[in-house]
């Protein structure tokens, strides 16, 4: 073993950790030692969003250590930065295994500071946690959570006091606060206990009463109470608000899927727990089909992303896509808001650079500003409070599954985005049409656009220096032709600069930094490249567009862009 791994080893098995964690790593030395270094060869970094990865001991794995360790970092930025002012900070957690252990780990450790903490009396969906922080005026807070990640993986997600995960400056100065903690002992792990308040059912009532309150067409839902909705929460934390949620905005015929009911960290039913993948809404898909349902929908371990089913034209059921269900969602609050008289001269739509420019259509045709920032909705909670008091936030999104309707909280919400769909299929049903239907009408008014996204894991010690490599001839020698068509803009969001290949002119990108470039094809093709920040994995996000006369036109058009699609992906090597 590498000297440096097993003095971080050493450290481990001689230093003030608990007799059952120091047992584990002698376990892994003997039995897998590939494992023992896997978990020691470097210390799981806290990124600009927190902590994520696999549970188990040592430096790279999350555990009470490497979670006290990040805290201690975070609470010592928050007394930094609030000085003699009281501090307060709300918690929560999801239904993975160990979640309730690091979120009480988290109150603790917050509370031995002297910090003020709000934590929930069992597992809450990560939106209502950013609700939390805002209803208490808290200037932080934490979920501990994975979103969507199989099983093995948790997480620690580091709020601000709006609700919206940390932005520049606060997420660095966190980081550099964090690596200062270089060990155990300066963590502050108890006696703060009476600092924490255990919170539930009133704020439940409170963030309920929010939602209720972003419904557009409380009549039209009281002609369509019955509409058919199944939903499944996949063994997550949205069974506990979504079917009260639904029940509340007054619809009366809602089926759980029970076999994906129960919280349940193992996630026994799927693979991966995530709304994006169809064997996830395969329970779902089956109830939906038995009972002959209107709508299904599907949330994640956290209830912050939502996947849809719905019938097409020929009653056969189609999962959306992430792109498909923002389109329908932006639209109707487009739509609806000017059709009631809420619309406002100063309305504004927030999406990410990835996301379809269909909806950047439908903004410019409806004389409604949309911004694009960069990936995570951490990015639109920082514009809307750029924008505050100045412009009218209505809607954001992104095609990753996630919708945040309405400003009161600033993080993807998937329990008010499932009853806004629902109200959304009942609005459509009201008009003897389904919300595949409204898709295929949408593209025929503002053009067809078709998205794909594949993502490239390179796993093992590596894996991110592959990953780097391959952005970097990205960068250095850009492709100058792409499946028969030129490649005429690149956008480097690393280097804040956008080229034309063809004429050479250059301008700034008024974003912060990410690694991320976009390829612009004369055909008006997109490509964008993206390594994430938390994984081995770097995403390509493809984008097509045509315009179609009428809804018959539809399978063609759409048959048509699956093979420009395909043809990008062979000639990209991909």
């Amino acid at each position: 073993m590498d000297a440096a791994i097993q003095a971080k080893v050493d450290q481990w098995l001689n230093g003030n950790y608990d007799s059952t964690t120091k047992e584990s790593i002698q376990n892994l030395s003997k039995e897998n030692p590939a494992e023992l270094t896997d978990s020691f060869y470097r210390s799981l970094e806290f990124g600009t969003g927190g902590l994520r990865g696999i549970m188990g001991v040592g430096s790279n794995r999350m555990n009470k250590y490497t979670i006290g360790m990040a805290t201690q970092g975070f609470a010592n930025y928050l007394k930094k930065t609030y000085g003699d002012s009281e501090i307060k900070v709300a918690i929560a957690h999801d239904s993975r295994n160990n979640s309730r252990f690091f979120a009480e780990t988290t109150a603790n450790v917050f509370a031995a500071n002297g910090i003020k903490v709000y934590l929930f009396e069992a597992l809450r969906p990560t939106p209502e946690l950013s609700f939390t922080i805002r209803h208490f005026g808290c200037q932080g807070g934490v979920v501990c959570t994975a979103s969507h990640n199989p099983k093995e993986y948790n997480g620690y997600k580091a709020y601000w006091n709006d609700g919206g995960q940390l932005v520049p400056p606060h997420d660095n100065n966190v980081i550099i606060e964090v690596e200062k903690i270089a060990s155990v002992d300066e963590v502050k792990w108890d006696g703060g206990e009476k600092n924490i308040t255990i919170i539930g059912p009133e704020i439940d009532e409170a963030y309920i009463k929010m939602v209720k309150g972003l419904s557009v067409y409380p009549d039209v839902i009281e002609r369509q109470k019955d509409l058919g909705i199944v939903y499944t929460p996949i063994h997550g934390t949205g069974i506990t608000l979504v079917p009260q949620v639904l029940k509340e905005f007054g619809f009366t015929n809602v089926t759980i899927v029970e076999e994906q009911s129960i919280p349940d960290g193992n996630f026994p039913t799927v693979g991966y727990p995530n709304p994006e993948e169809a064997d996830a809404m395969a329970y779902g898909l089956r109830k939906a089909k038995e009972i002959n349902a209107d709508i299904l929908l599907g949330t994640d371990p956290d209830a912050d992303r939502v996947g849809i089913g719905v019938k097409d034209n020929d009653g056969n059921w189609v999962l959306m896509n992430g792109n498909q269900t923002a389109v329908l969602a932006f639209n109707y609050m487009i739509e609806a808001r000017k059709a009631k008289g809420l619309a406002k001269p100063n309305d504004m739509v927030v999406k990410t650079i990835v996301t379809t420019e269909l909806i950047d259509e439908i903004a410019r045709q409806n004389d409604i500003t949309c911004y694009n920032v960069l990936t995570g909705f951490k990015w639109i909670a920082e514009l809307i409070k750029e924008k505050e008091g100045k412009e009218n936030y209505v809607v954001g999104g992104e095609e990753s599954y996630g919708l945040m309707i309405g400003s009161q909280i600033r993080d993807k919400d998937a329990i008010s985005a499932v009853a806004m769909l629902c109200e959304m299929a009942a609005y459509e049903k009201d008009k003897g049409r389904s919300l595949y239907q409204k898709l295929i009408d949408l593209y025929v008014q503002y053009g067809y656009y078709k998205e794909h996204l594949i993502s490239i894991t390179k796993k093992g010690m590596d894996g991110q220096q592959q990953i780097a490599d391959m952005m970097e001839s990205y960068r250095s020698n850009p492709p100058k032709m792409i499946n028969g068509s030129p490649v005429v803009m690149l956008l480097d969001y690393e280097l804040q600069k956008g080229r034309n290949l063809q004429t050479g002119e250059e301008w700034t990108i008024a974003l912060p930094k990410s690694n991320v470039l976009q390829f612009v094809l004369e055909d008006d093709s997109k490509i964008s490249a993206r390594p994430s920040g938390t994984e081995p994995k770097i995403k390509f996000y493809f984008s097509v567009n045509t315009t179609i006369p009428d809804a018959a036109s539809f399978t063609a058009a759409e048959e048509e862009m699956d093979a420009r699609i395909k043809g990008i992906i062979s000639d990209m090597k991909l």
